[in-house]
């Protein structure tokens, strides 16, 4: 019997703003669509926090014994910036900034996208669709809004319009709490000269400039899609016109979901998602990130060490760790402090897993490892709440080492259940890389190998400081064949795998 069929789940529901029990559509059957990246640019941390996030959502509906059917989309054509310039379309700006082609802007970022994601062992989203190779939808979805009276043309473009569908009794505004008729009050035309009936109204489709790379033939001429359309055109078409769960970072809320809601109510008269979920931003020492501040590092970055942040290079389980450590809703900050912090936990979450293997076994336990077990289910049955999993995980650790030291027994029943549940929510659910972990790496270092590779160190600074440069150069060299970098620094020497 799946697990499901005895665990409740409840999610935070963004559009009503309150925990609701979850209950699928079809029984055993889930589908869930979360806004990909937009690949004119490299993916930044934010991001992977936002997907890493319904990574883990995604694992434990696996976990629970559900059918997932997880569609993340990629944008490869029609994001424009938020005031709608043709000119100013992403892709084609970063295709002239680097001399490159468009398609080749979204190979190139797609690329560096999947390895990112790979790095941080997540798993691949069961469909993957783009943009471009959905225009035949998009185009059938913009001339059934233009039939129903829901979008109109203007010089090549078409707009939806959002007065006449508030004016069918429908609610634009409902998912960001926005009043439609104070936004009309509150906007106007600056140049007089809009095509569009209302300032509110967004493109459903926009015409394309002679000079304009990425086009398309459509019944209104040359042009290319609106970025809102395409997610409401690949959800349905790989989901149905009502799904389960949506997600997205909360910076899409607003104009993004919201005109997604829109454009299924209009097109369908049915909600078109059940569940709406949204991240929470990431910051870095306290600042948000940003390029134009100088506050921003990008993931490989951080793993590979080169920036100016961090003292070291963190490897990727143990990043996931960290971030794992704020749940999706709450802002997550990194520091120095923040990882070293998370380092230091994760070896010792994972040293205390190892443990479990050499625990001698007794005719009685002392402890209620199913009780435990049960503490893990309710804390991610409660709106996935990943860094209280991590606590029930560091009391199962407490358990270990208390066994251990043979203050506390277990049955042989009892060990074998302490490791299923550590491996199954630390490895399955969390998705620490059970293979990077097992291999020789920083995480895993033993006490005593981190204590000998540190009195090599001091064995080597005390022989530059004797200014033997053989034996301070040997020492180097031979760790490093065994693949243990060392680093000298104004803060003295480091060492990385």
């Amino acid at each position: 019997m799946p697990l499901y069929k005895n665990q409740n789940i409840k999610i935070y529901n963004s559009l009503t703003g309150e925990k609701e029990n979850f209950t699928p559509i079809h029984e055993g059957n889930i589908g869930m669509y979360v806004c990909g990246p937009t690949v004119y640019s490299n993916v930044h941390l934010g991001n992977v926090r936002t997907f890493m996030s319904f990574d883990v959502i995604y694992r434990y509906l696996l976990h629970m014994g559900y059918k997932v059917r997880y569609v993340r989309n990629i944008t490869d054509a029609g994001h424009l910036t938020d005031d709608g310039d043709v000119e100013n379309d992403r892709f084609v700006k970063q295709s002239k900034l680097e001399k490159l082609e468009p398609m080749e802007i979204v190979q190139k970022y797609s690329v560096d996208f999947h390895k990112v994601l790979d790095a941080f062992n997540f798993l691949p989203p069961t469909i993957e669709p783009t943009a471009t190779g959905h225009i035949i939808e998009q185009i059938e979805l913009t001339q059934k809004l233009i039939d129903l009276g829901f979008a109109y043309e203007s010089n090549g473009s078409v707009y939806f319009d959002v007065l006449a569908y508030n004016e069918k009794g429908l609610n634009y505004g409902e998912l960001s709490n926005r009043n439609v008729e104070e936004l009309f009050a509150n906007t106007r035309d600056l140049d007089g000269q809009s095509e569009k009936k209302n300032p509110q109204d967004f493109a459903l489709w926009k015409s394309a400039s002679p000079a304009h790379i990425m086009r398309w033939n459509s019944p209104w001429g040359d042009g290319f899609p609106g970025w809102h359309l395409e997610c409401t055109a690949m959800s349905t078409k790989y989901l149905g016109e009502t799904f389960d769960i949506h997600g997205g970072g909360m910076d899409l809320k607003f104009p993004h979901h919201e005109c997604e809601i829109a454009q299924g109510k209009a097109c369908n008269n049915a909600a078109p998602v059940n569940y709406w979920m949204h991240t929470n931003m990431l910051t870095m020492n306290g600042l948000r990130m940003s390029k134009s501040t100088g506050n921003y590092i990008l993931p490989m970055e951080l793993i590979e060490g080169n920036n100016s942040f961090f003292e070291k290079q963190f490897e990727p389980n143990i990043v996931r760790f960290c971030f794992l450590q704020a749940h999706y809703r709450s802002v997550l900050d990194i520091s120095n402090d923040a990882m070293v912090s998370s380092e230091k936990g994760y070896n010792r979450l994972l040293e205390s897993y190892k443990l479990i293997a050499s625990l001698k076994p007794h005719s009685a336990s002392s402890l209620d490892i199913t009780a435990w077990k049960q503490s893990c289910y309710d804390v991610m049955n409660d709106d996935f709440n990943t860094p209280i999993l991590i606590a029930q995980l560091f009391e199962g650790a407490r358990f270990v080492n208390l066994v251990n030291d043979g203050k506390e027994t277990l049955t042989a029943e009892d060990i074998q259940l302490l490791e299923t549940t550590f491996s199954s929510f630390l490895f399955d659910v969390l998705g620490i890389n059970n293979e990077a972990s097992s291999s020789l790496g920083i995480a895993t270092l033993s006490e005593k190998l981190r204590g000998t590779v540190e009195m090599l160190i001091g064995m080597r600074n005390e022989a530059r400081a004797n200014k033997n440069w053989q034996l301070s150069d040997d020492i180097r060299d031979q760790l490093l064949a065994i693949g243990i970098q060392l680093k000298d620094g104004k803060e003295g020497t480091t060492f990385s795998i």
